[in-house]
């Protein structure tokens, strides 16, 4: 008498679950998910673009930007003054970190810019001529940074991971993770008591908290153009400012598109951070989920270089004359960053508006033991990831608009 077909199957299925116990987790493989896996990876995508542009871009600096790139990232604490974080930075400084705003600060003066380089005039920056040359509408004024911002970090080559911040009696976080040099835009950003500040691309959050520790902000203005972004940033929003500001008239939260800013406001701020979005280049060499370089997103990155010469246009109304704007990316390409200002510098002269570039070159000076920066960029300051001080992709370039 032969057994009964359901006891076989049941005798087997007992099998194949004794199997998997005894099998490593490790070796264990979904078929459904292998079979799932994209034949081109997006990261790949963005790996072979790269090296075809920044290989050209950044010659022999190239290999080891992409050692970095591809590694681990470096975070930096924003130390929130909203608490009280005696002990936490007590904490901080036993662990080896260091406040590098502070011992930047303690070290000199961000003194005037030397003969070496010069402010450049947008007429300067239009016609390809190096910030080393002289003349026209040259920036004299010492570079002053935003106060009240400390950031931690540990020394270069040390690769510590910070532990999550923990809440305070007032549920409030005592610092910020963030890649330490996305703090730079918004120390040169210079925020002085009494200013009104634009940050046109907010989300998700990291620059509006840093401009908010200056504690000098008469009027600030946080904007995004995706809802469910700025619904993200409030929520980072509450978790560490206090409720009493938030709820004020000093703080506007918006999601509008920011490349129609001149239709709603001009000729309005003191400071206006243009923090676009971009390649996210780390993000997209190393995450496939949510990554530009995905085939349905072809149409949307090689539009983003207009996008962005529309945003910082529009920073660059909303600004009033004698306010200062700070252009910002999370890329290495030129396209996306030197080419934007040119040409926003010289569409916005069409219109009648003047524009000076803000040398930031005393900054890297003086953060060149903290950050690595690439040498010899036409306008603003970039900097590129590095093993030993695994930071950025960071740019940034500063325009002052003269009338």
């Amino acid at each position: 008498m032969s057994t009964p077909a359901f006891i076989n199957t049941a005798f087997l299925l007992r099998r194949i679950r004794d199997l998997r116990c005894l099998t490593p987790r490790r070796t264990r493989v979904k078929t459904k998910w292998a079979t799932s896996l994209p034949r081109y990876p997006n990261t790949n995508m963005a790996l072979q673009n790269f090296d075809a542009a920044y290989g050209l871009q950044l010659g022999r600096l190239w290999p080891s930007v992409r050692c970095g790139l591809l590694s681990q990232k470096k975070y930096g604490a924003l130390l929130n003054n909203f608490c009280d974080h005696r002990a936490v930075v007590s904490d901080l400084q036993d662990q080896g970190c260091g406040d590098f705003v502070g011992a930047t600060q303690l070290e000199a003066p961000i003194s005037p810019m030397g003969p070496e380089r010069g402010g450049v005039s947008e007429d300067m920056a239009d016609s390809g001529e190096t910030e080393k040359s002289h003349g026209g509408n040259q920036d004299s004024t010492p570079l002053s940074l935003s106060s009240d911002i400390k950031c931690f970090v540990f020394p270069r080559g040390d690769i510590t991971r910070f532990k999550s911040a923990r809440p305070d009696q007032s549920r409030l976080l005592s610092y910020y993770l963030l890649d330490a040099a996305s703090v730079l835009p918004c120390l040169v950003l210079d925020v002085q008591e009494g200013h009104s500040v634009l940050d046109l691309c907010a989300a998700p959050g990291g620059k509006t908290i840093a401009l908010l520790q200056t504690q000098a902000i008469r009027f600030l203005s946080v904007n995004d153009s995706s809802v469910s972004r700025t619904s993200r940033l409030k929520n980072v929003l509450h978790s560490f400012i206090p409720n009493h500001l938030l709820s004020t008239d000093r703080l506007r939260v918006t999601s509008l598109d920011g490349t129609q800013w001149a239709e709603f406001e001009t000729n309005t701020y003191d400071r206006v951070l243009v923090d676009v979005p971009c390649t996210t280049d780390r993000h997209s060499a190393t995450e496939e989920d949510n990554n530009i370089f995905s085939k349905i997103r072809t149409g949307e990155r090689k539009r983003l270089p207009q996008l962005q010469t529309d945003l910082l246009l529009a920073g660059i109304k909303a600004a009033r004359p004698g306010g200062e704007v700070v252009y910002s990316t999370c890329s290495l390409s030129q396209l996306q960053n030197q080419y934007v200002v040119q040409q926003a510098l010289q569409l916005a002269r069409q219109e009648g508006i003047h524009l000076q570039v803000v040398s930031l070159q005393p900054l890297v000076h003086m953060l060149s033991g903290t950050f690595n920066f690439a040498p010899d960029l036409l306008l603003g300051e970039m900097v590129v990831p590095h093993l030993t001080a695994n930071f950025g992709p960071i740019y940034m370039c500063k325009l002052r608009r003269l009338c």
